[in-house]
């Protein structure tokens, strides 16, 4: 009879170091602050979370196949630009497209993902058919994005939405706010997507080996094709949602969302060496995320400092999952 392997609570620790310690960190902040532990604080926190656990979801799937997408948050800034100009109110002052009619913001949603997504496609075809490492095609992209942006704006911040664009974000229903059913929707698609469907196996298959992928029968271009173009696609929505929260849209918006995507992503437990990742662990790494820039707010630390936890954390996480990927050869 075989013996049960016991569990190890060091591995356990050492594989999860960031969420316990996280998970302390807030203990302690409220137990030392006011209102931490208040429905207010969790409901900003479900605020905060929505959109970048969207920006994930379509980071994660580059992820697993060995990937990355490092325009994904200049996408999203885009996504909140194109949104903007399209969204604000017809007697604005300083209305960006003064001669648009007034746009439906179901209308200007469905416009702004199909844009990202064409952008997520030439992405996924530059890497799928030309060959560029993805590394080197979305910093490519990036740059393009940004510029594009910034002709597009002219560099000029846009405010003065309509309210029924702004309501998107700043509504809720039976206390629930509507971005979180936002989040919950794609969480759903995504958890279908990558565990029931075909695309989820060849995902996962091309992660885990490429060319035994191949050989197996699965269409390693179009997966790839229809991964950064999905991913495009989230980056709308999340542009779409981020800018309606934040009132106002500019080319700075976005900067930085991509690194905390793939940090969320691997904290969670999305290897960066690919072929594993789950929906649930990129909800907790998000979650971990927040909650780290949250109590840092609350006990008062120097956005500068809250900079540098940031990016130790993204270090950690891609040190403890090269660790694990180290420790299975």
């Amino acid at each position: 009879m075989e013996k049960k392997s016991s569990f190890n609570v060091v591995k356990f620790m050492s594989d999860n170091a960031i969420i316990l310690l996280v998970l302390l960190l807030a203990l302690f902040t409220g137990l030392t602050s006011k209102n931490f532990f208040t429905t207010r604080n969790f409901s900003n926190l479900v605020i905060n979370m929505s959109p970048r656990f969207i920006i994930a979801c379509g980071v994660s799937g580059c992820l697993i196949t060995k990937g990355t997408d490092l325009s994904a948050g200049r996408q999203v800034g885009l996504a909140a630009c194109l949104s903007a100009m399209l969204l604000q109110s017809v007697d604005y002052s300083a209305r960006m497209l003064p001669w648009l009619p007034d746009v439906p913001v179901w209308a200007a949603l469905i416009a702004v993902v199909v844009v990202m997504g064409i952008i997520g496609a030439i992405n996924g075809c530059v890497i799928a058919f030309l060959k560029v490492p993805p590394f080197i095609a979305t910093l490519g992209m990036q740059t393009i994005v940004y510029g594009a942006c910034q002709i597009i704006t002219n560099n000029q911040p846009m405010g003065g939405f309509k309210s029924s664009y702004s309501n998107v974000a700043l509504g809720s229903f039976m206390k629930i706010p509507y971005l979180a059913f936002f989040a919950v929707a794609v969480g759903a698609y995504f958890l279908f997507l990558y565990n029931k469907t075909r695309h989820g196996k060849y995902m996962y298959a091309i992660g885990g080996n490429e060319s035994a992928a191949q050989v197996a029968g699965v269409n390693v271009v179009a997966t790839l094709i229809r991964i950064y173009l999905l991913a495009g696609m989230m980056y709308g929505l999340a542009g779409f949602l981020v800018g309606a929260k934040a009132g106002g849209a500019s080319t700075a918006t976005g900067f930085g969302y991509e690194l905390e995507a793939i940090a969320a992503c691997t904290i969670g437990g999305v290897s960066a060496n690919g072929g594993v990742g789950r929906v649930s662990g990129i909800l907790v790494g998000v979650l971990v995320f927040e909650a780290l820039k949250i109590c840092l707010q609350f006990l008062g630390v120097d956005p500068a400092y809250t900079f540098i936890a940031q990016g130790l954390v993204i270090i950690v996480a891609v040190a403890l999952d090269l660790r694990k990927y180290l420790a299975k050869k």
